[in-house]
């Protein structure tokens, strides 16, 4: 069985015929209910909440977690497959299910009581509940490690004080994952509930780039955390990191979807578009930049292959991880670029999905870990000498 996508070293000859079933699955559901509304969601700053239900039953939330508490069971793999055809359709609806897969249920899963795990992820799997991931601080954003959010130890679990920013699903989530310092000064993962006294949420308006994603701001004054919705099997920021690499492996595979939307739309534009009676795809610079695009897109895949065959077999790194986001983020905006240019004028205009695509892509490019950030990771790994302080 053969991917329905671009495949220039036919790179699903290397993949099961499951992976490229769920690849196909995932591409029509983007084809027929995503594409068609995203460019007005896109417009309008919304969130297209009426297709939660419809990921969830195409069984996308939870995938690559185990169906004992209702989620799919399936390898690593098919999750990238996933994302990849998400981001085809628009990065701000992978972003929902990143963050409703790696941010929200990985966390409970690898973290959570069994107790947590057996109330929420059957839920957050079925759509029923929403989550989002709250680490990020209106001051600390690639240095988490100062965070200044506060959960102090009181009768019977926490008060927790202080701000979250630049939150995703932050607003219409029924639960969130925040990361705290304790009193003694370690940082801890709390499942905090919507309907908490004092705690509150304000979407972000006014940004431009993943406008069909809700972007919020999490309040906590004095806010009261039970004991039991501490996630009690990790603390240290070793436990916000090890999420964000699981969302940063799904944003390697997801890049390289919307690189081929832009690709595929300037491969046909390059035929119809004629300019001194001849199809523009016929000039040497046009070409060029077809070339390069198809080049970096299967680097991009087979970067993203290899990086998911080592998940599944248990062996990956951090820092290999963090050579896909880099990369596979860079390719995509880059790809971008050259779509704009091939395109014209025509290419800033919505009835092409190239802007909408490129503003994304300045988003993907900088969150879960800036280039430089992921450049600074590597550089550390080839020399052994930290750059970071």
């Amino acid at each position: 069985m053969k991917f329905s996508c671009i495949d220039y070293l036919n790179i699903s000859e290397n993949l099961s015929d499951n992976e490229c079933m769920v690849q196909k699955s995932a591409r029509k559901f983007v084809d027929n209910e995503i594409i068609p509304i995203i460019d007005e969601h896109f417009e309008d700053g919304t969130f297209p909440s009426k297709l939660i239900g419809d990921i969830a039953e195409m069984g996308f939330l939870g995938i690559n977690l185990p169906t004992k508490y209702g989620c799919g069971g399936m390898n690593n793999i098919i999750y990238g497959l996933v994302c990849q055809e998400v981001e085809r359709g628009d990065s701000g609806l992978r972003s929902f299910i990143s963050v409703q897969n790696s941010l929200v249920m990985y966390p409970i899963h690898s973290f959570g009581s069994e107790k947590q795990k057996e109330k929420w992820l059957p839920l957050l799997a079925k759509g029923k509940a929403i989550g989002c991931f709250g680490l990020t601080e209106p001051d600390h954003g690639s240095d988490p490690g100062n965070m200044t959010t506060q959960a102090n130890k009181v009768d019977g679990g926490f008060l927790l004080n202080g701000t979250k920013m630049w939150i995703t699903n932050g607003s219409c989530a029924d639960i969130a994952i925040v990361w705290a310092k304790t009193d003694d000064g370690i940082i801890k993962g709390f499942i905090v509930e919507n309907g908490m006294e004092g705690f509150s949420s304000s979407e972000m308006k006014h940004k431009w780039s993943l406008r069909a994603s809700e972007t919020s701001e999490l309040i906590f004054q004095d806010v009261f955390i039970p004991e039991e919705n501490l996630l009690p099997s990790v603390e240290g920021l070793k436990g916000p990191l090890s999420c964000l690499n699981q969302a940063r492996y799904g944003i390697g595979w997801g890049t390289v979807g919307s690189a081929m939307a832009v690709y595929e739309a300037s491969v046909k534009y390059s035929k119809e578009r004629l300019q001194f009676e001849k199809p523009i795809g016929s000039f040497q610079l046009v070409q060029e930049k077809l070339v390069w695009m198809l080049s970096e897109i299967t680097k991009g895949q087979l970067l993203a292959l290899q990086v998911g065959k080592n998940k599944d077999s248990g062996v990956v790194t951090p820092q290999q991880i963090s050579m896909l986001k880099r990369n596979n983020s860079w390719m995509a905006r880059e790809c971008a670029k050259r779509a704009r240019e091939i395109h014209g004028a025509n290419g800033i205009s919505g009835e092409y999905p190239i802007m909408r695509h490129l503003m994304n892509m300045e988003t993907v490019y900088t969150y879960e870990g800036t280039y430089d950030m992921h450049t600074l990771i590597l550089g550390e790994e080839i020399t052994g000498i930290s750059a970071f302080r």
